[in-house]
């Protein structure tokens, strides 16, 4: 069991920490053909429906580890680790990253968890994988966070993570880590400091044996990437499912891959959706942001 610290601001606004843990289980599920994957799972006495938080094409569970912190055991959040991702094996055949595969695995991990209907928090491919999710499971889908997300997505915001994705990175220090995310990403997340590029550098790479600072992920997951922009009938068709699900539909302001007009389509095919913007932020929300968690907190507070 591990344990993050719970931090919160003071009123002169001074973020500090608290004598109080918030602590998590490792826990491993094998997919069906044969990975072992991994997630985090932090627990609650509560019988609310429990969170579940899927990443980004490149990113890992400790995206959402703040949202441990922030709902302090008052529901159970699991956040996954896709195959490929963070301490989940990786996949001997690249073909089998792909949005329907992924949502088989967490449904194996829902069934070996007893969880019948969960809320799914997703971000971009996470976002997909909810949608997909809806559509083949609709029964297990109790609501949805669509992060910077739709199904239609801009060609700017393709081509930048298709020159990205994949591309194998390493540096002797979390600063060079971080001084080099925020030249490639600065349009991101405008306002981040250095401090914060390293912290968030460090949800993204991790050091590994040899002391070097490497991204944590299989470098195959680029070979099934679709750079190709556009809309998808089949996710339309997907988010159709979800038309009943209480849902919110977070966008970054500065996004480039899920664009205002797309949002605000899907708002009008989804009775039960609210579209929330953060502001100065690019793709994809952190949901650190104040205007994610009021969102958030207006969603559960919906579904409950």
């Amino acid at each position: 069991m591990a344990a993050n610290r719970l931090r919160s601001k003071s009123e002169d606004g001074v973020k500090c920490t608290m004598d109080v843990e918030i602590n998590y289980q490792d826990h491993f599920w094998q997919s069906e053909d044969g990975l072992k994957l991994h997630c985090r799972d932090y627990p609650s006495a509560s019988a609310k429906s429990p969170i579940i938080c899927i990443p980004g094409l490149t990113r890992n569970a400790r995206d959402f580890e703040h949202l441990g912190e922030w709902l302090e055991g008052k529901r159970r959040i699991i956040m996954v680790n896709l195959r490929g991702r963070g301490e989940s094996e990786y996949a001997k055949d690249s073909k089998s990253y792909h949005p329907k595969q992924y949502v088989h695995d967490i449904i194996r991990l829902m069934d070996e968890l007893d969880i019948p209907k969960a809320i799914f928090f997703g971000t971009s491919l996470g976002g997909i994988v909810t949608m997909i999710m809806a559509k083949m499971r609709p029964e297990r889908v109790a609501g949805a966070l669509l992060n910077d997300i739709g199904p239609e997505l801009d060609q700017a915001g393709l081509d930048r993570i298709g020159s990205a994705v994949g591309q194998g990175r390493s540096f002797d220090t979390w600063a060079h880590a971080g001084r080099d995310m925020a030249e490639s990403s600065s349009d991101i997340f405008p306002d981040f400091t250095l401090k914060d590029w390293i912290a968030f550098s460090k949800k993204l790479y991790r050091m590994n044996s040899s002391g070097r600072i490497k991204l944590d992920y299989d470098m195959k997951i680029a070979e099934p990437f679709d750079s190709k922009g556009g809309g998808s009938g089949a996710l339309w068709h997907a988010l159709e499912a979800s038309e009943a699900v209480p849902t919110l539909i977070l966008r970054g302001e500065l996004s480039d891959l899920f664009s205002q007009r797309v949002a605000d389509q899907m708002l009008e095919k989804l009775s039960k959706a609210e579209l929330a913007t953060v502001p100065r932020v690019g793709h994809a929300p952190t949901l650190e942001e104040p205007a994610s968690l009021d969102a958030i907190a207006r969603l559960l507070q919906r579904i409950d």
